[in-house]
């Protein structure tokens, strides 16, 4: 019975907000947004207030615009609440509200600054007017003339907060001069929050490259990196979309981290996140695409400066509702407000994987140049990270090495702190190291020695080679080691295992070997017969 009553209250008030057309009393108007902010139903503030549903979501939503708390608007008298809660076009402007609503476009722009409030440029007002408004009706009217001189886009943007990217969903196209072949393009368009200066540039393909070259072009085109870049959610920005924390590629991160700056996606089904990029490729259609397809484009670069002048043309014109471009009031609030660019270009890397070897050192597939990691990570699949000038190796995440590129093959870069205290005379071995030590020996020996250095393919092979066999000096006593290389001259067999032989056959000690004491070599035409050194 109590809910039948309820429902009969209801339907009467609807009635009767229908038949007199007029709005509510100032009292039921506060006891709506009351309840509201208590947060009870629309059906249950209908039923309690006798207000129809349809009028209380006008006043709640009116109530939502005007960023005000319940508290500010019940201290408000009836009069000033009844201004705020009447649209404008239902009610004409008086003088006050036309001055006030004369200040909001200078407004506006200050509100872009950081630090910059409501409040701080509302007492500004209130000092130059003193008739004025107060705060709650300022703020309610500035909602309202931002509505109407943006209804797409109500979100605050603060200078140098966020750069919005995307690509256009149609393409331009360019034709191949000898051909005739027409090829689609892609276009990129790039958008400031603050100032709403863009940038628009045709690129071939939306991948990663292509992707990341245009956002950096954007950079050096406003001279400066905002805090934050919104991407929508493309592959080559995003590698998994999630509403809490999505996965950004690899490659964008890194570019973001070389100018500063933070990938900031925009959620999946949130239009509001992504509204003011779409919002510029709706304009661009018109402002930018007509003008360009009038023409036929043989190049990429032909494409492009079209664009240029175009996008110039859109960012020197006048904003809806101000008396000021994109262009100036990037340069009065945004510019200053963005993050000095770095001196290089961000340089686009490669990766692959690799297993780090036994003597600390991994090898570059690209160039088979090989580089040293600390050697408490050998046998540890690492990552490599390579650009045209340098090489970064990652072990879970963490950069453990970073060496300059070098693409001779077969060579080893070596940093000697990565090397354990035990082998880090290894680093040290050259050609240099070892002809030398065997100088001091005898010219025989270093002779010996350079036939070894020119018959390894591997610089490594040939290090051990030289160093086990200069070692017999040591053992054996430098005398024999000399006869041994010179009787290994004679065979032309230059390895450690050719002098091993002789010296365990002790045929260095013989004078004249006799064909049992021969060892098993190949003939050489370098052979010099075994009267050579009598």
């Amino acid at each position: 019975m109590f809910q039948a009553s309820i429902l009969s209250i209801n339907f009467a008030a609807k009635f009767i907000d229908r038949m007199a057309n007029k709005a509510i009393s100032m009292n039921k108007i506060r006891q709506v947004l009351r309840l509201h902010t208590q947060g009870y139903s629309k059906l249950k503030i209908a039923a309690q207030t006798g207000v129809a549903r349809n009028t209380l979501k006008k006043y709640i939503k009116a109530f939502t615009a005007s960023g005000l708390r319940f508290e500010e608007v019940n201290t408000l008298s009836d009069k000033d609440l009844e201004d705020l809660f009447v649209k404008p076009e239902e009610k004409p402007l008086n003088n006050k509200q036309q001055t006030l609503f004369s200040l909001f476009p200078a407004i506006d722009k200050e509100l872009k600054k950081k630090g910059v409030t409501r409040y701080l440029l509302w007492e500004q007002y209130h000092k130059d007017h003193p008739d004025g408004y107060g705060l709650s009706q300022f703020k309610h009217y500035y909602a309202q003339w931002k509505a109407q001189v943006n209804p797409v886009m109500r979100m605050e943007h603060k200078a140098g907060d966020k750069l919005y990217v995307d690509f256009a969903g149609d393409r331009l196209s360019i034709t191949d001069a000898g051909t005739g072949e027409v090829k689609e393009v892609e276009v990129f368009v790039a958008i400031l929050g603050a100032s709403q200066l863009t940038y628009i540039e045709a690129v071939m393909t939306q991948q990663k490259e292509d992707f990341i070259g245009a956002c950096e072009n954007a950079l050096h085109f406003y001279g400066g990196a905002p805090a934050a870049i919104v991407p929508d959610n493309l592959k080559s920005a995003v590698t998994c979309s999630s509403k809490y924390e999505p996965s950004i590629n690899e490659t964008f991160e890194d570019f973001a981290g070389h100018y500063g700056t933070a990938i900031l996606p925009a959620r999946a089904y949130r239009p509001r996140d992504k509204a003011l990029v779409e919002n510029a490729v709706r304009i661009m259609y018109s402002r930018i695409y007509v003008k360009v397809r009038r023409h036929i484009y043989h190049s990429l670069a032909e494409l492009n400066t079209a664009i240029h002048a175009a996008l110039q043309e859109h960012n020197t014109a006048m904003l809806k509702g101000r008396n000021y471009s994109r262009l100036q009031q990037f340069e009065e609030v945004e510019k200053a407000a963005l993050m000095p660019l770095p001196v290089l270009r961000y340089e686009l890397k490669k990766q692959c994987f690799a297993t780090v070897a036994k003597n600390g050192h991994v090898s570059l597939g690209a160039d088979k140049h090989y580089y040293s990691v600390p050697y408490r990570f050998i046998g540890k699949k690492v990552k490599l990270l390579y650009s045209g000038h340098t090489v970064e190796v990652y072990y879970n995440y963490e950069r453990i090495a970073v060496h300059q590129r070098v693409k001779s093959p077969w060579q080893y870069s070596t940093d000697k702190e990565h090397l354990a205290s035990a082998h880090r005379f290894v680093s040290e071995w050259t050609p240099e190291r070892f002809t030398s030590w065997a100088e001091k020996v005898h010219e025989d020996v270093k002779l010996y020695i350079l036939k070894v250095l020119e018959r390894k393919q591997h610089p490594e092979q040939a290090y051990k080679a030289c160093m086990g066999i200069l070692s017999f000096g040591k053992k054996v006593g430098h005398e024999r080691l000399i006869k041994a290389c010179q009787r290994a001259l004679g065979y032309g067999a230059y390895n450690y295992k050719t002098i091993q032989k002789i010296l365990e056959r002790e045929l260095d000690l013989k004078d004249t070997p006799d064909e049992t004491d021969q060892l098993k070599m190949p003939f050489h035409d370098n052979i010099r017969g075994e009267g050579y050194y009598h």
